[in-house]
This record gives structure tokens, C-alpha cells and sequence, in this order.
């Protein structure tokens, strides 16, 4: 079980697909087939339900890529500390949408002008996902919102051993549908729904724990999957948003809705206790210079 056979695994795994991962990894597809065939004979488990020419992950197979990402990362950070003033390999981050939309733009441009030689891969999720996946070597750090407000988040990412910066703030909108009456307080909203990301979305808990405040109903939260998608439910009268208001800047022609502001709310970048590669410093060092002095 070599480093070479984790790597067709996991592209496999997220190919479905022997083809594509054989055009992903510039290999022969043959080749690929038996790597993944002798190393199900090493492991005695079957990874893959084969269905024609998809390739599903079974449950052993789906604990194993797990694994595979663990010893993966473990070892490309091995490499990249054998030259720590020379930023080279990859740097995997992991954002919240409106951050990756609103504000990465020019760090990530200012970085790659730096390390043009390292691979950077952003991918987007709730900040509980997020979290998780940086604590399981997914990701080596995220940018993320901590639900339970500015004074907990130190505390709360040591016990979780993560290391966590402050990089921006954002001002949280509560909005509503243009014809709705002015809010001075979570009674005076008079529509129930709340349209928002997934469970995990700290932008989400912060809407529901500020609209059921003073004994008030639970909002019903109708799940979307984009800002685009909230706006649009809010503007059609059937839901209240929470967004920042980054993101609604962003938008040549905003509609037009009530805007009530909530709270400023910390995105921070977090990282694993002891977690350091020179590509990561760098990333790091960019970001800093967003902190407001």
C-alpha cells in the first residue's frame, strides 16, 4: 500500500470513473484497473460497487478514502517541511461561499503571484463542514464564521486543537421583503420562513437563534443552496434572509428589500495545532495584511 496506489484510489473515488481518473492521472487505464484490483487483494475489502463503468465507493471503501486523505496530506506536508523557505506543492483551503466570492479574489491573485509553484485548491462549505474536514486532514485550513460570537471562538478552537486568526469582519443583513414593515426586533418579523444554507451554516444559527429570541417560534427554514437562491425567495415574499453585506455589494442591480443590520461577525482562518508548511505561512502572511490596523 504505497503512496502511488492512495492517490489512484482517491482519484477514482472522486472520478467515479476509471476512465477519467486514468485521464486525470495521465496513466494507462489498465493500469489503473489492476492498482485498484491488487490493492482491494492487499486490503481484503471491496472499495468500489461497479455498475457498468461508474465506480461508487461501498462503506469500507468510503472509511478507507478517509484514510487515503489523511496519509496523503500527512505526506505531502513531509515533503513540502524538507524545504521550508520554498512554498511548492499543494495548499488545500476551504471557504464559506460568500467569503470565497466577496473577498478571496485579490489575496488569492496577490498569492499566486508569490507561489506561482504551488497548487491551490478551494472548495466551499459550511463552516461546521469546513471545520471537520480540517480537523480530518481534508483540508489543510478554512476560513470560517464562529456561531457563538467573538468572545468564545479562542477557547472553543484550542479544545478542538485549531489554531485560528482573525482575517475580516463582516456586518450581517437580516432581509426581507421590500414591502415589509421596519423591524427594530425579531417580533416585529412578520414572515416565518428563513431561507438559508445547510445545518453547519454559522450565518444560518445566527438568523434562527436571533429570530426565536424572546420566546418567538423556531423559524422554518427553507434549504437553498446559493445567495442568489435566498435573495430570490425573499424577493418572491415567502422567506427572510441573512447575508453579508459583502456579498450584496457584489451585485450590479440588487433587488429591492428591506435591509435590517444584525451584527458584525469574524471570518477566521483556522488551521491545525502545529500545522506548518511554507506555502501555508505565506498564505497566512497575504491574509494578514487584510486585518484592519
Amino acid at each position: 500500500m504505497d503512496l502511488s496506489s492512495l492517490e489512484i484510489f482517491r482519484a477514482v473515488a472522486l472520478e467515479h470513473s476509471v476512465t477519467r481518473a486514468a485521464q486525470r492521472l495521465q496513466r494507462a487505464q489498465s493500469n489503473v484497473t489492476t492498482r485498484i484490483r491488487h490493492l482491494e487483494d492487499e486490503l481484503g475489502a471491496q472499495l468500489f460497487l461497479r455498475d457498468g463503468k461508474r465506480m461508487t465507493l461501498t462503506d469500507r471503501g468510503q472509511a478507507f478514502l478517509d484514510y487515503s486523505e489523511r496519509l496523503l496530506a500527512l505526506a505531502d506536508e513531509a515533503r513540502q517541511a524538507m524545504h521550508p523557505q520554498q512554498p511548492s506543492g499543494r495548499l488545500r483551503l476551504g471557504s464559506m461561499e460568500s467569503t470565497a466570492a466577496s473577498r478571496l479574489p485579490g489575496p488569492l491573485a496577490s498569492f499566486h503571484g508569490r507561489c506561482p509553484e504551488v497548487e491551490l485548491e478551494v472548495s466551499t462549505g459550511t463552516s461546521q463542514a469546513l471545520v471537520e474536514a480540517v480537523l480530518a486532514r481534508r483540508l489543510d485550513c478554512a476560513l470560517v464564521a464562529w456561531p457563538r460570537g467573538a468572545n468564545q471562538w479562542r477557547d472553543e478552537a484550542a479544545g478542538m486543537a485549531l489554531e485560528a486568526l482573525p482575517v475580516f469582519e463582516e456586518e450581517l443583513l437580516l432581509v426581507l421583503p421590500a414591502n415589509h414593515p421596519p423591524v427594530k426586533r425579531p417580533a416585529d418579523v412578520q414572515v416565518r420562513g428563513l431561507a438559508g444554507f445547510a445545518e453547519g451554516c454559522s450565518y444560518r444559527q445566527i438568523a434562527e437563534r436571533w429570530l426565536s429570541a424572546d420566546g418567538g417560534p423556531t423559524p422554518r427554514v427553507q434549504q437553498v443552496g446559493s445567495y442568489h437562491a435566498i435573495l430570490a425567495c425573499v424577493a418572491a415574499g415567502s422567506c427572510v434572509g441573512i447575508l453579508p453585506h459583502s456579498v450584496l455589494a457584489l451585485l450590479r442591480q440588487p433587488p429591492l428589500l428591506r435591509q435590517v443590520p444584525l451584527m458584525r461577525v469574524e471570518t477566521l482562518l483556522v488551521w491545525r495545532q502545529g500545522y506548518s508548511t511554507a506555502a501555508f505561512e505565506v498564505f497566512r502572511e497575504t491574509l494578514a495584511k487584510q486585518i484592519a490596523p
